[in-house]
C-alpha cells in the first residue's frame, strides 16, 4: 500500500521542519511549501491526501488559500494552524473548506483524529460568515534576517539560529522598514525581489549606528540595483563626516567595483536630527545608547504595538564604574549617574510589546570586556521585567556562540523570569523567525 502523501504549506522553515518529522515518523510522504501561491500548485499538481496550512502567510492568508483550494481537491483534508489563538470561529474555518483548525504545537493524537474523520458537506454562507472569511492577519509583523554580531559566522554549528549579522524587517500600515544592513539583508533583498516580481518596492532603512556590521550587506542589496525601486536611508551622523560618505566609503573602488553613486535604485539619505518623528503612520523614538560612537535604539509605535530594537547596549553601571576608577571619580556618584541612565532607559522601554536587545555576553564572559559596548544576559533580563516588556529577544548573539550555548543562554534567562515571579515571554532571536503583533499601542 504506498504511503499518503502530506503538503505543508508554512513559511517558518524550523516549524515546517517539525511538522514535517511528525508526519515523517508516521510514514507520510512530506511535501512542503513556504507561502500560499506555491502551495496551491504544488497541491493541484500532487493532489495530497492532506494539507496543513498556517493561517498567518505572506500575501495570502490561510483561509484564502483553504477555499482555493477546496474548489478543486473536494477529497483532500485541510487544517489550518496558527501559532496563537485569533479571532476567527471554528465555524469559519469549516466554511471556508478546511476540516480543522489548530494551534501550534501540533499534537499527533488530534491530527490523526482529524484526518480519519469524515469530510463534512459543504454550507451555505450566512452573511456573517462571509464577513469573517474575510479575516485579514494582524498588520503587524516583524521577521529576523540577521541575528549576529561583529561578524558573519556561516556553518553547520550555527544553522538554527543564524549566522548573519543584523537585520530586522517590520511590515506594518503599509510600510516596509528594514532595521539595519547586516549581512542578514541580502537574503532579504532577494526575497523581497521575488515577492514582488517585478513591481516597484519603496522601503525604509532604519540604522542604528555604521559600525560594520550594521551596514556591510548594503552593497549586496539588490533592490537597490533596480531602477524601479526606491529606498529611504534613515540615521544619525555617527562621524565627524557625514552619513552619506560613511555609506558610500564601504563601496569605493578599493574595496568594493561598484560605488554608491553607480546604484540604480532611487536611494535618498536623511541625516536624523530628532528623538521622535515619523515613518508614514509609524511614530518613532530614539535614544542613543550606551555603545561607542554615535549609536541609537528605536521604538516604533504602531496601530496594533510597539516594538523597540536596541541591537548594540552595555549596561551603564560597570562601564560607569570602570571609567570612575580611571578618571578618580567617586564610585557613589558613578552609581548614581548609572542609575539614572536606566532609569531612562526603562521608560524608554516601558510596556513595549517586542524587546529586540543585545545580549552577547554570558555574565561572566561581560567582566572581560566592560567598556566593548554589548549586553550581559542577567542585566538584560532585569532591564526587560523592569520595564515590564511583554516580549524579549535576545539579540546581537557573538560569533563564538554557537546553536547549543544560545539554548544554554535562552535556559538561563527563563530561569531568572521564572525566579522573578513575574510575567516576560523570553526567545532568542533566530533567523526566519516572524513575529505578528495584535493589540493595543501605548499612549505617548
Amino acid at each position: 500500500m504506498p504511503m499518503p502523501t502530506v503538503l505543508l504549506i508554512e513559511d517558518d522553515a524550523e516549524g515546517r521542519k517539525r511538522i514535517g518529522q511528525l508526519f515523517a515518523r508516521h510514514e507520510w510522504n512530506v511535501l512542503e511549501a513556504d507561502d500560499g501561491a506555491q502551495g496551491m500548485e504544488i497541491a493541484f499538481a500532487q493532489k495530497p491526501e492532506a494539507i496543513i496550512c498556517d493561517l498567518l502567510l505572506p500575501k495570502l492568508s490561510g483561509l484564502q488559500v483553504c477555499r482555493a483550494l477546496r474548489e478543486k481537491l473536494t477529497s483532500t483534508k485541510i487544517i489550518i494552524t496558527a501559532g496563537r489563538h485569533y479571532d476567527v470561529d471554528r465555524s469559519v474555518i469549516l466554511d471556508a473548506g478546511g476540516d480543522d483548525y489548530f494551534v501550534k504545537p501540533l499534537k499527533w493524537e488530534k491530527l490523526e483524529k482529524a484526518l480519519k474523520r469524515k469530510r463534512r458537506p459543504a454550507r451555505k454562507l450566512t452573511p456573517r460568515q462571509s464577513r469573517a472569511l474575510k479575516f485579514q492577519p494582524p498588520s503587524t509583523r516583524l521577521k529576523f534576517w540577521g541575528v549576529r554580531g561583529s561578524i558573519p559566522v556561516p556553518g553547520p554549528s550555527t544553522i538554527r539560529y543564524g549566522g548573519n549579522t543584523t537585520c530586522v524587517e517590520v511590515r506594518t500600515d503599509s510600510e516596509i522598514i528594514i532595521l539595519d544592513a547586516g549581512s542578514g539583508i541580502r537574503e532579504l533583498g532577494l526575497a523581497l525581489e521575488k515577492e514582488f516580481d517585478g513591481a516597484p518596492i519603496n522601503l525604509t532603512l532604519l540604522l542604528t549606528h555604521t559600525h560594520w556590521d550594521h551596514i556591510q550587506g548594503l552593497p549586496f542589496f539588490l533592490p537597490a540595483y533596480k531602477a524601479k525601486n526606491s529606498l529611504r536611508v534613515l540615521g544619525f551622523e555617527g562621524a565627524r563626516a557625514g552619513l552619506a560618505t560613511i555609506l558610500a566609503a564601504q563601496m569605493e573602488v578599493p574595496f568594493f567595483p561598484i560605488s554608491w553613486r553607480d546604484l540604480p535604485g532611487t536611494i535618498k539619505i536623511r541625516e536624523l536630527k530628532r528623538m521622535k518623528f515619523s515613518i508614514g503612520k509609524v511614530k518613532v523614538h530614539a535614544r542613543f545608547l550606551n555603545h561607542p560612537g554615535i549609536c541609537a535604539g528605536y521604538r516604533l509605535f504602531t496601530k496594533e504595538g510597539s516594538i523597540a530594537f536596541l541591537p548594540d547596549n552595555e549596561p551603564f553601571e560597570p562601564l560607569k564604574l570602570k571609567l570612575a576608577a580611571r578618571d578618580g571619580t567617586h564610585p557613589h556618584r558613578a552609581r548614581a549617574q548609572a542609575a539614572v541612565a536606566r532609569s531612562k532607559l526603562v521608560d524608554f522601554l516601558k510596556e513595549a510589546d517586542v524587546l529586540i536587545l543585545d545580549t552577547q555576553y554570558t555574565d561572566e564572559k561581560y567582566q572581560e570586556h566592560v567598556g566593548w559596548g554589548h549586553g550581559a544576559l542577567s542585566r538584560v533580563v532585569s532591564l526587560a521585567l523592569e520595564a515590564r516588556v511583554k516580549k524579549l529577544f535576545l539579540f546581537h548573539h557573538d560569533p563564538t556562540h554557537d546553536d547549543h550555548k544560545i539554548d544554554e543562554m535562552l535556559e538561563r534567562a527563563r530561569l531568572l523570569v521564572l525566579e522573578s515571579g513575574r510575567p516576560l515571554e523570553v526567545e532568542a532571536a533566530r533567523e526566519g523567525a516572524e513575529v505578528w503583533l495584535s493589540g493595543k499601542v501605548p499612549k505617548r
